[in-house]
């Protein structure tokens, strides 16, 4: 039995976050209920007191809440933080930092995995605030339950409705399953760019931004895994309980995986390779000085950067971790050359896609892609780059489940 808080926001769907709580206690979690200010102008806490038989949680300066700083005793015990309905002020606080409330200082406080069930008028959902904030929770790891469309409090008819609670339960349950299957493994996962500089202004590199590699770390980390994440030049915020280690250039990312990899310390059970490592360098390094603008060509000589996949594969070759999944973007069918990088670097999973397809370039949120393994081409169709994260780590986990038994007393 898992203990879930239940955050209730003010908005008319407050009334099913009883249903919701009714809902975890039938599936046999523990749920402690944390009402807003505006949450308990619709819904009363004697409510959700009778339904959960525990104290609702609320005012942070309640006479006797701070014998055991009440918000932090709960962080510390919970499992999941859900939050039904997230209005739009909530899901801007989470977004930014502001913790006013017993409801947001908790969300900042604890490092449980965060579900919420947004719920709001249409033009709210759709303004350009509201999805900024959505996508950086999204980026930290936040999952969601999608609002459905149909007639809305406020006399609309659109999308914003709160997600029926059953939908909200069942999501619920599965993060909480889903969130020990990667218990006590640790997983290495590479993400953004790398640069090559040519001198102290001007630098060789691409368009990554990261975002797969993140949503990859996210993902394992909600799955209860310890995440190592090596990240090239970036401006993401990475995911909350990953280990960070910044790099800049093709050469400093090798160092810093192989030390992962192959050094001292607990074995890593799976490197999932998300960054787009720059393919050549300049030969000799960057220059010290600006190169001036005074002639109509300018010539550089470039030298292969080190292939880290490869090197990783080779270095594994008689072992039977850590599993190793590439990625491949290209332009035009990529799975033909997925294929020959599966065989040439020896690793178990290719992700491929074309980045020319609409909603799979860099710099968005979502992607489409084909997972190729030795004997099968699996596609994915578009969604969200966390949503392709939870596919790649579903079809990951089952190579990882021979090395349990061997695991388990790693140290």
């Amino acid at each position: 039995m898992a203990l879930v808080a239940l955050g209730v926001c003010g908005g008319i769907g407050a009334y099913k976050a009883v249903e919701v709580a009714r809902g975890l206690q039938q599936r046999g979690h523990d749920v402690a209920a944390v009402l807003t200010a505006n949450a308990a102008r619709f819904v009363g806490p004697l409510t959700f007191e009778a339904i959960t038989r525990r104290p609702v949680a609320g005012d942070q300066f309640a006479p006797g809440v701070n014998a055991q700083i009440e918000h932090i005793a709960l962080a510390s015990d919970l499992q999941l933080l859900l939050v039904v309905p997230a209005t739009a002020n909530i899901l801007g606080k989470f977004a930014n930092g502001i913790a006013d409330d017993f409801l947001s200082a908790l969300y900042l406080a604890t490092t449980a995995p965060v579900l919420v069930a947004p719920a709001m008028n249409t033009n709210m959902l759709a303004h350009p605030a509201v999805a900024a904030n959505l996508d950086r929770l999204a980026e930290r790891g936040v999952r969601f339950v999608e609002p459905g469309e149909g007639y809305l409090a406020c006399g609309w008819v659109g999308r914003g409705r709160l997600a029926e609670p059953a939908d909200v339960v069942a999501a619920a349950d599965r993060m909480l399953g889903a969130g020990r299957s990667l218990a006590g493994r640790r997983v290495l996962v590479t993400a953004g760019p790398t640069v090559e500089d040519l001198d102290p202004v001007r630098y060789l590199g691409n368009r990554s931004s990261g975002r797969m590699g993140y949503a990859i770390a996210a993902e394992a980390l909600a799955r209860g895994a310890q995440v190592d994440l090596v990240a090239g030049p970036t401006a993401l915020e990475p995911p909350a309980g990953a280990e960070v280690f910044r790099v800049r250039g093709a050469e400093e990312m090798r160092t810093a995986v192989m030390a992962r990899v192959a050094g001292d310390g607990d074995a890593v059970d799976l490197v999932v390779m998300v960054a787009a490592v720059a393919d050549y360098t300049p030969a000799g390094g960057a220059r010290d000085a600006k190169l001036l603008r005074d002639r109509d060509e300018l010539v550089l000589t470039l030298r292969r950067t080190p292939d880290i996949l490869a090197a990783l594969g080779r270095w594994r070759a008689g072992r039977d971790r850590p599993v190793l999944v590439g990625f491949a973007a290209e332009v035009g069918d990529p799975v033909a050359r997925a294929r020959e990088k599966l065989r040439r670097k020896q690793v178990d999973l290719v992700v491929a896609n074309d980045v020319s397809r609409p909603g799979a370039g860099f710099g968005g949120n979502t992607n489409v892609a084909t997972l190729v393994t030795d004997t099968e081409a699996e596609e994915i169709p578009l969604g969200t780059k966390r949503e392709l994260a939870r596919v790649l780590l579903d079809r990951v986990e089952p190579r990882l489940a021979p090395l349990a038994s061997g695991s388990e007393g790693a140290t």
